[in-house]
């Protein structure tokens, strides 16, 4: 089974297919791996443009460079 190449909460290159005109290409972030019958898994994507979300192929996204994950951490007085 193909494990997803991009984590949730990335930031993402989304880059559409000519069949796509209307899809704007840009930075997005992942807020759902989907299942997938073929190879090419499904992501759930959000615009950090607009906040546009949509479906995509694993092969429309490209990674940005290294990313820092923020954790929370409790305030202790």
């Amino acid at each position: 089974m193909t494990q997803h190449k991009f984590a949730i909460g990335q930031t993402v290159d989304f880059r559409p297919g000519p069949h796509e005109p209307n899809a704007n290409r840009g930075l997005y972030t992942i807020r759902r791996q989907m299942p997938s019958e073929t190879r090419d898994l499904q992501y759930r994507i959000q615009s950090n443009e607009n906040g546009h979300e949509r479906m995509v192929r694993e092969s429309q996204l490209s990674d940005t460079g290294p990313q820092i994950f923020r954790t929370e951490r409790a305030k202790v007085d």
